[in-house]
């Protein structure tokens, strides 16, 4: 039983020859690619008119030649919602331009082996528009010799989203693409689409599925005029990050935005949706001689002087709710054009009061320390958000992180000079060097605690790990 196409005429269009010229023109105005090998992309699902140039942006990532054996296209229900998640077995996907081909094989091995998770129950599938969308730009990139995997998750429950990242993490392989379905907000006015969808794509890329849920949640608690949710695929995304997290040769990086406010024809402002492409990739980021120093980076006064600024600027927009700010940086050369990992610390009166980072980045330092910055005033889980009250109260702490080394013998860790990161399977954690400074620890004492309070993993979880280590420069 082939699946009938949904949406044709109606999200996109319905012949073949019309939908080949607009897919051609969407992908005119995409945002160019950079040669990267894409193991998984996010991209919108609305109708083309709104969001076909963002997820143009996002299959426009994928290198020209870029050969894939299937492309998992994952989604959540817009129709009904179940336990686990759907994969259409019963055929192959009928489109204007001719079949998609499904491999149904396994799918069937999937729902045989996981009944508990997967169903071979076609029903959520039969008018669900999510997946449909993506084929026509999977199509015109890899013309053949590609198999597609359709999955629809019908809940929203992160435990579940969990058990079946464990299931598809074998198939994350080079050979494999992992398509996501989603949009971001839902009938926010323009404004607070911006404001809301950049807060939920800086958690995306923190590759942490706990700051995704953290975030959402906050969007949710703040009640926002006509907002509905955040990100409606979010069953979809937390898939793929608890697939990526704790994996240090992944990259999310965000590619291109809108929200159905910027079509200058038919845009309603005061009720829209936004859409952002994401890519994940695997190949290692370029980098210039600065950010290739082990022995971390030479730091101007003027250029300290204006991180520390921009920290400070994000957070007090943040916390005062002022809306986004729009950071003004005269030279963005040198290290503030670095792209490399970096942590903000928060003090309040000598104590901790939130600290998160990104081990490797690929946007700019000073965009980085931007959200960075932001992140760690309202989302780390172990603080409740600063209150406008604390801000004159905050000691605030940037760390430059050079590039992640991985050793073979712990008698290469120079406690107080090297951060260690420990990953094992799906956990992973992380301390900057100045903790072991500040606490006095041994070598031992030093992994133990990350290890355990970290990781997750137990007091010896790091004599089976990988142990990484990189150096920091701390500004204050």
């Amino acid at each position: 039983m082939d699946r009938k196409p949904a949406v044709a005429g109606k999200f996109y269009p319905q012949k073949a020859a019309e939908l080949q010229n607009e897919i051609e023109r969407l992908f005119s105005t995409a945002t160019p690619g950079k040669g990267k090998k894409v193991r998984a992309l996010i991209a919108p699902h609305a109708g083309y008119i709104f969001s076909g140039e963002v997820a143009a942006s996002a299959f426009a990532q994928i290198d020209s030649g870029t050969k894939y054996k299937r492309v998992f296209v994952i989604g959540s229900s817009h129709t009904a919602g179940f336990k686990g998640a759907s994969i259409y077995c019963e055929g192959d996907f009928l489109m204007p331009y001719g079949k998609e081909i499904v491999d149904t094989k396994l799918g069937r091995e999937l729902t045989e082996d996981y009944p508990s998770l997967f169903t071979s129950n076609p029903s959520p599938h039969i008018n669900e528009h999510s997946l449909e969308v993506q084929l026509p730009f999977v199509n015109y990139l890899l013309k053949s010799g590609y198999t597609i995997v359709p999955i629809i998750i019908g809940t929203d429950d992160p435990t579940i989203c969990r058990e079946i990242a464990k299931v598809l993490k074998p198939f994350f392989i080079e050979e494999n693409l992992f398509v996501i379905s989603t949009d971001f907000s839902h009938y926010p006015g323009y404004k607070d689409a911006n404001e809301t969808d950049s807060i939920t794509k800086s958690a995306i890329l923190t590759n942490n599925p706990s700051i995704l849920l953290k975030a959402l949640k906050e969007n949710y608690q703040k009640r926002i005029k006509g907002l509905s949710t955040s990100l409606c695929g979010a069953s979809a995304v937390l898939v793929l990050m608890n697939i990526t997290e704790g994996n240090p040769k992944i990259k999310y990086g965000a590619i291109d935005y809108k929200n159905s406010g910027d079509n200058i024809y038919y845009g309603d402002k005061e009720r829209v949706v936004g859409y952002w492409a994401i890519t994940v990739c695997k190949e290692p980021l370029q980098r210039s001689s600065l950010e290739a120093s082990a022995a971390g980076f030479e730091i101007s006064a003027d250029e300290k002087e204006s991180l520390l600024r921009i920290a400070k600027e994000s957070i007090d927009v943040t916390v005062l709710k002022r809306g986004k700010n729009r950071i003004r940086v005269k030279d963005t050369s040198g290290v503030l054009s670095a792209t490399c990992g970096v942590f903000v610390t928060l003090h309040k009166k000598g104590r901790l009061r939130g600290c998160i980072g990104r081990i490797e980045s690929n946007i700019p330092l000073y965009k980085a320390v931007e959200e960075v910055a932001a992140l760690t005033a309202y989302y780390d889980s172990r603080f409740p958000p600063v209150g406008p009250d604390e801000l004159k109260d905050l000691e605030i702490e940037i760390s430059v992180l050079s590039p992640p080394v991985k050793i073979r013998d712990i008698s290469q860790i120079k406690p107080g000079v090297h951060g260690i990161i420990i990953r094992r399977d799906n956990r992973s954690g992380v301390f900057l060097p100045q903790v072991a400074l500040e606490t006095g620890w041994s070598l031992e004492e030093y992994l133990g605690h990350c290890s355990r309070d970290k990781a997750g993993i137990g007091w010896d979880g790091w004599k089976s790990a990988d142990i990484y280590i990189f150096t920091a420069t701390v500004l204050q």
